[in-house]
């Protein structure tokens, strides 16, 4: 998070002024800084506040009132300000402090040294101190920034009509800027823990917006499970009992949607996999993937598990993908179309017989001639054979889906980079949620009939059996933020008004 805190201050003499002022540094310090920021030049010490540790040192390079600086600098000359509207003295090098965790520096000095950043800031010290009616506003920027001020009950400057006294002076505090620095730090650093920002490049995809609706939902589960782990301690603490601690079925993981593969990866890419089961057997598994049904592994290696669906699930959107990793007991296909189980876990007859179901069955290699060809470097691999079996076999001229043979075909480009490989699917993956949005607007939204639904098939190029079947499935994969919008556009009064 980008953000600038400052104290702001009316003088009597001089009007709305800026008297202390604290921003982020992501980049490397301005020019001829980092020369002079040694240990000759500035203090060193190490601080700790509210648990963040950073490092303290004097500012390199002075600040906007320093004497040096006084022609180039976008800030008001040393003759227009007074004590009482001066926070450093002339020469002064400021604060900076360097967050360890993020590498991320705190500037504090009287005014911002960007032009640019001073007239934002001096704007704001006008527009909340040149009014009679105090109260907390919030504002937007021509530069697409946001302000929020906060009044204060004015003070008295000034004593016996003497001349304007200090803040240091009325505080009695010489190391009340130092204070306010670490301070003012401190809340930039806790706000940027929680606040993030996204630069997204057009529209988001609906990838993204699946992300973030898992990550709120993820959110709100957490909080949910923290209240109730504190209510079960209180509980405890009376009736002198274990508390409940969140369970720990790895299901939970898929229900969250933030399952997280594990590490070591096993599988490097599909292009790897490819060659591991062999191009029938990654043909028939890759099918089973793109057309929703339940993919099955079975083995003692979780971690192989693991990696076989961190690579398998890359050819699905966000919204299709329900894993639970692996499990001790078969799990049934509406809560997951990846389930991992370990060797002897017995499956039920009818879904072994099934042709929505396919099964991979990791086996110990008699031999190391069973090593497939292409994989000499996998002494782990080299261990193993994988038989993939299903209820209903793919036929080797059944042309399936139209993405699964654009897939093989970039997978048996080698001219083409794994890099590319992956961007080749994101594409494709693009490309044909954009098609289950058409259909989903036309089926669910306007209720069209099935013949007009056949004609849009024919033109989306889909109109094949195993491509509506793709499409159908895909569809639960589409984010509540677009479903609730096209819903909300349908039902307003606008969009019920006759076309002319």
């Amino acid at each position: 998070m980008n953000a600038i805190v400052a104290l702001c201050h009316f003088c009597e003499l001089h009007g709305p002024r800026t008297l202390f002022c604290t921003e982020v540094l992501h980049a490397p310090l301005p020019q001829g800084a980092g020369s002079r920021d040694g240990p000759g030049r500035g203090e060193h010490a190490e601080e700790e506040e509210g648990g963040i540790q950073m490092s303290s040192r004097l500012r390199a390079h002075s600040p906007a009132e320093g004497a040096s600086a006084e022609s180039s600098s976008p800030g008001p000359k040393k003759s227009d300000m007074c004590e009482g509207c001066r926070s450093l003295a002339a020469g002064h090098p400021g604060y900076i402090s360097h967050d360890k965790e993020t590498s991320i520096k705190y500037v504090s000095h009287q005014h911002p040294n960007h032009p640019q950043l001073f007239s934002i800031v001096r704007q704001a010290c006008v527009r909340s101190l040149s009014c009679e009616v105090f109260e907390a506003e919030q504002f937007g920027c021509p530069q697409r920034a946001q302000r929020m001020n906060t009044a204060f009950t004015p003070f008295l400057h000034q004593r016996n009509g003497n001349a304007a006294r200090s803040l240091t002076s009325l505080t009695n505090d010489d190391s009340l800027w130092a204070c306010l620095h670490t301070s003012f730090a401190w809340l930039l650093k806790a706000c940027g823990s929680r606040l993030t920002e996204k630069l997204l490049e057009g529209a988001p995809t609906e990838d993204t917006l699946v992300q973030m609706e898992q990550l709120a939902d993820l959110e709100e589960e957490s909080e949910s499970w923290g209240s109730s782990e504190a209510g079960e301690e209180e509980k405890e603490g009376a009736e002198g009992r274990e508390p409940t601690k969140c369970p720990a079925d790895s299901s939970l993981l898929s229900d969250c949607g933030n399952w997280q593969p594990r590490k070591l990866s096993v599988f490097k890419s599909l292009r790897h996999m490819r060659q591991v089961l062999g191009a029938p057997s990654f043909r028939t598994l890759a099918w089973h993937v793109l057309m929703g049904n339940q993919v099955i592994w079975k083995s003692r290696d979780a971690d192989l598990v693991h990696s076989a669906f961190e690579v398998l699930r890359t050819m699905l959107p966000v919204g299709c993908v329900r894993v639970i990793p692996y499990s001790s007991q078969y799990e049934e296909a509406y809560r997951c179309n990846f389930l991992g189980l370990g060797p002897h876990v017995q499956i039920p007859p009818h879904v072994l017989a099934s042709e929505f179901a396919v099964v991979v069955e990791v086996h110990t290699a008699a031999r190391s001639s069973l090593q497939p060809a292409g994989c000499e470097d996998e002494p782990s691999l080299s261990k193993h054979e994988f038989v993939v079996t299903s209820g209903s076999a793919v036929a080797a001229d059944r042309a399936g889906p139209t993405i699964l043979s654009k897939v093989e075909a970039a997978l048996t480009n080698q001219n083409l980079s794994v890099d590319v490989v992956d961007q080749c699917l994101v594409c494709l993956k693009e490309e044909w949620m954009n098609k289950v949005k058409v259909l989903f607007k036309f089926t669910k939204v306007d209720s069209r009939p099935k013949e007009d639904t056949q004609k849009l098939l024919s033109i989306l190029g889909a109109s094949e059996e195993d491509n509506v079947k793709l499409l159908k499935f895909w569809m639960t994969g589409l984010s509540k933020t677009y479903k609730s919008h096209l819903l909300s556009t349908v039902r307003s009064p606008m969009a019920s008004e006759p076309r002319s």
